[in-house]
């Protein structure tokens, strides 16, 4: 981003936690900024657009961070899910979000609303792609339930906790005694079989953010193809051969099956790939890179419509 842009950013970020987004006016950025009228709509149409961008840049750091935890991490680690929460929550609280959101809905903006109603479906389908991760593929049909309930008690027990202190720490013991109820939750929903909202509902709810392209998977079928053909060839070692079929069965889910891929676990699995001591597959890995890229172009574009 443009790093003039990136200022006017912060600094607008920085009024609408001291005065309030309402009551801070755009006199009040450019002179805080210290930019003119003309420049400012050179980046925004509007302060409601300043504020979408304001939450875009947040979300893409929570993003970013939360993928790090994951990095080298069994996804199905409880604790992992719980360092996500705490650091989310956190950011939440550093960010004044809550208060931010509370405010965009007493307005009349409706798209600022509509970009806070998608944004809360976006969490709630990364939520319910970590349940999966860690609760299996067997308790899906009640993870989106889970998830919404889930959202609830821990944005309760963190409101009432406000109350009481302002502690960091506080955030962390109030979320891992809201997840230690999530996994009594999911045991206990999933052994009496009740459902009340379908996980297909989540395709209804973001439509256009759920993958269907047929182009996509024969053009994944016919590059991973020749590479699972020629791993016998290349690597007599059986661990060398399970290795190699499992990365590549790995970025295959993620692609083609995931309702929420993650970038840079499939970027590390290529480069895994890319490092085979028999330096093979490279044209079918940069064929592999391309339609990765064009995948999550694709996808980043239906997530700003």
């Amino acid at each position: 981003m443009n790093e003039r842009k990136q200022h006017v950013i912060n600094k607008a970020h920085q009024l609408f936690i001291e005065k309030g987004f309402q009551a801070t006016s755009i006199q009040d950025i450019l002179d805080f900024s210290g930019i003119s009228k003309g420049t400012f709509y050179k980046y925004f149409s509007s302060k409601s657009e300043l504020l979408i961008a304001i939450y875009k840049t947040i979300s893409k750091k929570l993003e970013k961070d939360r993928n790090e935890l994951l990095m080298g991490k069994n996804p199905s680690d409880i604790e992992i899910f719980i360092k996500q929460i705490e650091m989310q929550m956190m950011s939440n609280r550093k960010n004044k979000l809550i208060a931010l959101y509370e405010e965009v809905l007493a307005t009349n903006d409706t798209d600022l609303k509509q970009y806070i109603r998608v944004a809360r479906l976006r969490s709630i389908r990364w939520m319910v792609g970590r349940f999966i991760d860690i609760f299996g593929e067997m308790n899906r049909p009640y993870l989106l339930d889970c998830a919404i309930m889930f959202q609830g008690l821990l944005q309760n027990n963190l409101q009432y906790n406000r109350m009481a202190t302002d502690s960091h720490e506080q955030i962390s013991k109030v979320v891992r005694y809201s997840v230690n109820r999530l996994v009594n939750m999911v045991a206990e929903v999933a052994e009496a079989g009740e459902q009340i909202h379908e996980p297909e509902l989540l395709e209804k709810w973001l439509p256009g953010r759920h993958k269907n392209n047929h182009e996509l998977m024969d053009q994944f079928y016919k590059i991973v193809g020749p590479m699972r053909n020629s791993i016998v060839k290349y690597f007599p070692e059986r661990n060398d051969q399970e290795k190699y079929h499992e990365l590549i069965d790995f970025i295959q889910e993620e692609i083609l099956h995931t309702r929420a891929p993650r970038k840079f676990l499939i970027e590390s699995a290529i480069q895994t790939l890319q490092n085979n001591p028999a330096l093979i597959w490279q044209k079918e890995l940069d064929q592999l890179n391309e339609i990765t890229t064009v995948f999550f172009q694709q996808l980043e574009q239906a997530e700003e419509e």
